[in-house]
C-alpha cells in the first residue's frame, strides 16, 4: 500500500464503533490497538508510541479533552483526531485549541475516518523535496518538519505546520477559508470556517510578533513579512 503504515490507537468505549474503526483501518494497512477508557488510553499512548490517535471525547475515567490536554502539556504531539457524538461548536473549538489535528462528529463514514487519518499522517511526514520556506523572521523546513520564529524553535501540530506552510509558499496571496479547508484539511465542506480561525489564532499565539499571517476582512488570510512599523495585522478572524 502506498500510504505509510503504523499503529493507530483508538480510544473508544462503544465496542461496535471501535470494531468498525479497527476493521477499516486494518484494511488500509494500519495496525490497531483499542482502549476503552481514557486512563488506559493515555498509558498505552506513552508505551506504544502510535503514529496517530483516534480519540472519543466522551471516554470514561478521563475524557478525551483532558487526555489530549495531558498529551500536549507533556510535549507529545502525536496526531490526534477527535471523534464525538457532540456537535456543539464549543467542543470542536476546544479540541482544536488543545492541539487536535482533526475532528469528526458521529455518525460518520468509516472510509472518511481512514481518509482523515491518512491525510494527517501525510501532513506529518512532509514533502521530502520541499525547500525551506522563509518569510520575515519565520522559517519552515518541510523535510524535517521544523519551524523557527526568530531564534526560537516552535512546536506546531501537523495541521498548524501545513496551514502556515501553505500560506508562506504563496506570500501575499489571500486565501478564503474554503480554499484553506480544501488545501490543508482535504475537503472544503469540512466543519465550518471557525476551524481555520482557531488554527490561525493558535499560530499567531505561537509566532508572537514574528507572525506573518494577515487577515483580509471579508475574504480570508494571507502571509506577508511583518511590517517593522505601522499597525499590526488584524488579530480577529475573517468575516
Amino acid at each position: 500500500m502506498e500510504d505509510s503504515r503504523g499503529l493507530v490507537l483508538i480510544a473508544e468505549d462503544e465496542q461496535a464503533i471501535a470494531d468498525i474503526q479497527r476493521l477499516y483501518l486494518g484494511r488500509a494497512g494500519f495496525g490497531v490497538h483499542v482502549e476503552r477508557d481514557g486512563i488506559s488510553a493515555l498509558a498505552q499512548i506513552k508505551r506504544l508510541r502510535p503514529v496517530a490517535v483516534i480519540l472519543d471525547v466522551g471516554l470514561p475515567g478521563m475524557d478525551g479533552i483532558e487526555l489530549c490536554r495531558q498529551l500536549r502539556q507533556a510535549e507529545d504531539w502525536t496526531p490526534v483526531l477527535f471523534v464525538t457524538a457532540r456537535d456543539e461548536e464549543v467542543d470542536r473549538v476546544l479540541g482544536l485549541e488543545l492541539g487536535a489535528d482533526d475532528y469528526l462528529t458521529k455518525p460518520f463514514s468509516p472510509s472518511e475516518l481512514v481518509a482523515r487519518v491518512k491525510a494527517v499522517l501525510r501532513r506529518t511526514e512532509g514533502t521530502p523535496r520541499s525547500k525551506p520556506l522563509v518569510l520575515g523572521s519565520v522559517e519552515l523546513d518541510p523535510l524535517n518538519r521544523t519551524a523557527r520564529a526568530g531564534t526560537e524553535e516552535l512546536t506546531l501540530t501537523a495541521t498548524e505546520f501545513d496551514l502556515l506552510a501553505y500560506l508562506m509558499a504563496q506570500p501575499g496571496r489571500v486565501f478564503s477559508r474554503e480554499q484553506l479547508l480544501s488545501a490543508v484539511w482535504g475537503q472544503a465542506s469540512y466543519a465550518a470556517g471557525r476551524t481555520v480561525d482557531v488554527h490561525v489564532a493558535q499560530l499567531r499565539a505561537k509566532l508572537g510578533r514574528h507572525s506573518p499571517i494577515a487577515t483580509s476582512r471579508g475574504v480570508g488570510y494571507s502571509a506577508a513579512a511583518p511590517q517593522t512599523s505601522g499597525p499590526r495585522p488584524a488579530a480577529g478572524g475573517a468575516t
